[in-house]
């Protein structure tokens, strides 16, 4: 079985800073409609939407060449199932890259603290 992992950490402060400066634009560039009401839903918005960006940042290092294959921020969606675990969503050009390169399955994991947020990614493939 072949796979990739990625890692990523995010200063939640540097986070909030970006999105309090650039606003809703920097908010829906990187951000689905789902990922936003879930993070706008915690007591700590940022906290959540700082996991969420290392975790496609982690997608991002675990695919590579991202200069060459880069999948877009929104097509790439985490979101947690009923029991509170991450789950990794393909869309669009995303979802043409996890078919051709025969992705099966993406794990992921997220922590967060009050100033940092961390996740880790491992691509399965076929």
């Amino acid at each position: 079985m072949k796979s990739a992992i990625g890692i990523d950490i995010v200063e939640i402060k540097r986070l909030a800073t970006l999105s309090k400066k650039w606003g809703k634009n920097f908010l829906k560039k990187v951000y689905t409609d789902k990922e936003l009401r879930y993070a706008h839903s915690k007591k700590f918005p940022y906290q959540h939407l700082a996991a969420r960006f290392a975790a496609k940042e982690a997608i991002f290092k675990a695919l590579g060449e991202v200069e060459v294959d880069f999948v877009g921020w929104k097509n790439v969606e985490v979101l947690n199932n009923a029991f509170g675990k991450p789950q990794i969503f393909w869309h669009g050009q995303a979802e043409k890259v996890r078919k051709r390169r025969k992705i099966q399955k993406a794990l992921v994991s997220l922590s967060h603290t009050e100033n940092y947020a961390v996740a880790n990614v491992m691509l399965i493939f076929q």
